[in-house]
C-alpha cells in the first residue's frame, strides 16, 4: 500500500522539477533578506516563499503537460511522468492549476497584493508564453523569457517591501543576464534532440558556432552587470570579492567553450558551472548584507 502511495507522489513531486524551484526559492529569500535592515517577520517569509514556490512549481508543471510530446523526443526529458505514461495530462493538469491558485492565493491573503500579481504575470510569463508561444517562434526564445525566470529576488523583495526598488530590479536584472549563457550552454549539448523536436532554439537556427559567441559576450556583460550592487553601494567588499572570483570562473569556461572544436562535454561543464555561480552569488549578496549589518551594530 506505501509503495502504491509512493509512486504518484514522486511522479507529482517530479512534476515541479524541484531543483528548478529550491533555486528559485533561495534567490526569493535573499531578495527578502537583503530588502530588510533587520528581521523580517516569520509569515512574510513562510507564506511568501510558499506562495512563491508553489507559483513556480505550477509553471514547471504545465510546462510538462504542454511539452508532454517533445519531452517524449529528447533523451533529457523521455523518463517524466508524461511521457513515460506514470501521469496523464488531466492529472498533471489539476496537480498545477490546484497548486498554482494556492500558492497565488496565500500571497494575496497573507502578504500583498503587489506579490501576488508579480507571482501570477511570471507564471503565465513561463508556462503560457514562453512555453506555447514563444519556445516554439524564436530562436531568442530563452532571452525573451527570461523576465519571468528572473522574477523570484524582485518577488521576494516586494513581498518585504511592498513596493518595486532599483536594488530588487538589479537583481532581477543579473538572472535575466545570466538566463541566456545558462540555458544556450545546455542548448549546445541537445541541439539534435531540440532539431529533432523541432524547437528552434540559437545553436539549431544560427549554429554552435555563433551560440559560443552570444554565449562568451552575455558572459561579459553579466560580469559587468554583477559589478553594479557594489558601485550603487548596495553590497560591499564581500560581496565584489565573491562576484569578481565567480565571474572570472564563469569567463573562463565560456572562453574555453568558445575556443573548443569539440564542445558538448565543456557545454555541459559550463551549464553546471552557471548553476553553481548563480548560487554561491547570491550566497555572497545574503553575508556581505549581515556582515555589513553586524559591523553597523558593533560600531
Amino acid at each position: 500500500m506505501n509503495a502504491i502511495l509512493l509512486g504518484p507522489f514522486t511522479q507529482y513531486w517530479s512534476l515541479t522539477k524541484p531543483k528548478v524551484v529550491s533555486l528559485i526559492v533561495f534567490t526569493a529569500l535573499v531578495g527578502m533578506l537583503l530588502a530588510a535592515n533587520g528581521a523580517v517577520h516569520w509569515d512574510i517569509v513562510f507564506f511568501g516563499l510558499v506562495g512563491i514556490g508553489l507559483a513556480a512549481a505550477s509553471g514547471a508543471a504545465i510546462n510538462h503537460v504542454v511539452d508532454h510530446h517533445i519531452d517524449a523526443i529528447m533523451e533529457r526529458t523521455k523518463g517524466r511522468p508524461l511521457p513515460s505514461g506514470s501521469l496523464n495530462k488531466t492529472q498533471a493538469l489539476v496537480f498545477a492549476v490546484s497548486i498554482g491558485v494556492i500558492g497565488i492565493a496565500l500571497l494575496v491573503v497573507f502578504v500583498n497584493v503587489l506579490t501576488a500579481v508579480l507571482t501570477f504575470f511570471s507564471l503565465v510569463g513561463y508556462a503560457l508564453i514562453y512555453t506555447l508561444y514563444l519556445k516554439r517562434a524564436t530562436p531568442q526564445n530563452i532571452v525573451l523569457a527570461g523576465a519571468a525566470g528572473a522574477a523570484p529576488p524582485l518577488l521576494g523583495w516586494t513581498a518585504v517591501t511592498g513596493q518595486v526598488e532599483t536594488e530588487a530590479l538589479l537583481l532581477f536584472l543579473i538572472i535575466f543576464i545570466w538566463t541566456p549563457p545558462h540555458f544556450w550552454a545546455l542548448a549546445i549539448r541537445r541541439k539534435d534532440e531540440y532539431a529533432k523536436a523541432k524547437i528552434p532554439m540559437l545553436p539549431v537556427t544560427h549554429g554552435v558556432d555563433f551560440t559560443k559567441i552570444q554565449i562568451l559576450l552575455y558572459t561579459i556583460l553579466l560580469f559587468i552587470v554583477t559589478l553594479m550592487p557594489f558601485l550603487i553601494h548596495m553590497s560591499g567588499l564581500i560581496y565584489l570579492a565573491g562576484a569578481v572570483s565567480l565571474g572570472i570562473g564563469f569567463l573562463y569556461y565560456a572562453i574555453k567553450l568558445y575556443r573548443d572544436d569539440s564542445p558538448n562535454g565543456i557545454a555541459m561543464k559550463t551549464f553546471g558551472y552557471s548553476i553553481f555561480y548563480l548560487s554561491l552569488l547570491f550566497a555572497f549578496l545574503l553575508v556581505d548584507h549581515y556582515a555589513r549589518l553586524f559591523f553597523r551594530w558593533m560600531f
